[in-house]
């Protein structure tokens, strides 16, 4: 008997293999990795400071192996193009099984299952950050960045209502959303798969027990790298909850990146966060307090970009939303 499992096992590892070597040259595919077993429930963790210029946030995900769901961590990755934007993967529930649907670079952010991953990926567009004369704009209500080094910001406020942490879209308990018009239009567009750089990330993942959801609970103790493949940095963050990880931190990594603000993946309810440097002002009812802040002279708003769920206000004199400091 146990050499049936066994065999059983090594075709099922030769099986994936071969379909994850098959999909790392599409654009965007439907993946079968497993029959009625649902993805856990997404980790809340904060984002690490972003590295420099053109670098966009690719949230983490519960991945399928061997031996189960496994988390690959949120990065930052450099944009393989001017103009790029990335859609992120997503679960979906059809046929009796759970199918993941391949994150892709395109012009714009379709369809991702109306999964909240936090970060201005609340369900629905991208709300992090935009193109403009071949430089990335990143939105500081969402974004955790240095403007010490990264002076092409602005401010915006995001009412985000989406708090839900589940991960898949579809099937018993999952999420009803449904592509919009527009999403299905941006689905037709061309688009380029993950970066070698992020396969190489999941990769990397996939060979790490402590990232199994049956090892880890859900809390993995790498949530979150600023670079593909840094599990060991200094930057790396950890789930709330997670056990403390030991990592050999490489001599210099980290240094000059300053201090990393804790922005978490999931937030209140309708709430307006401050994240004016790294802080967060609170009112007297002990709720985040919104601060006014202008728009850079000269700078548009944001274009093209579906909104999240939940209603942007005015024209982003404010900062807020993306999540709750820990």
């Amino acid at each position: 008997m146990s050499a049936i499992r066994l065999q059983l096992r090594r075709a099922r590892t030769l099986l994936l293999a071969a379909v994850m070597l098959s999909v790392s040259t599409l654009s965007s595919a439907a993946l079968i990795f497993s029959v009625n077993i649902a993805p856990p429930v997404l980790p809340v963790y904060a984002q690490p400071i972003c590295p420099g210029p053109g670098y966009i946030w690719t949230p983490g995900y519960w991945a399928y192996g061997p031996d189960g769901y496994f988390w690959v961590p949120g990065t930052w990755v450099i944009a393989p193009y001017v103009g790029a934007l990335w859609t992120p993967g997503y679960w979906g529930w059809g046929n009796g099984l759970y199918v993941w649907h391949a994150g892709y670079w395109g012009p714009h952010v379709g369809f991702y299952g109306g999964v909240n991953y936090g970060f201005g990926y609340f369900g629905t567009g991208f709300q992090g950050g935009y193109w403009r004369g071949g430089a990335f704009y990143y939105n500081r209500a969402a974004a955790n960045i240095n403007v010490t080094s990264i002076h092409n910001t602005y401010n915006t406020t995001i009412v985000n209502n989406n708090i839900n942490r589940v991960s898949y879209n579809g099937g018993t308990g999952g999420l009803v959303t449904r592509p919009t018009a527009q999403e299905e239009t941006f689905a037709r567009e061309t688009h380029q798969a993950a970066t070698q750089a992020q396969l190489r990330h999941e990769q990397t993942a996939a060979s790490d027990r402590q990232m199994l959801a049956s090892v880890n609970q859900g809390k993995p103790a790498v949530a979150a790298t600023p670079r593909p493949g840094a599990f060991n940095h200094a930057n790396v963050v950890s789930a709330e909850g997670a056990p403390k990880r030991e990592r050999s931190v490489q001599q210099g990594q980290g240094q000059g990146q300053g201090q990393r603000r804790m922005q978490t993946n999931t937030a209140q309810g309708g709430q307006e966060v401050n994240r004016s440097n790294g802080r967060q002002k609170m009112n007297a009812q002990g709720q985040p307090q919104a601060q006014m802040h202008e728009r850079p002279q000269g700078q548009p708003h944001p274009q093209g970009q579906p909104h999240g769920q939940g209603q942007q206000r005015g024209e982003g004199h404010a900062e807020g939303g993306g999540g709750h400091e820990r």
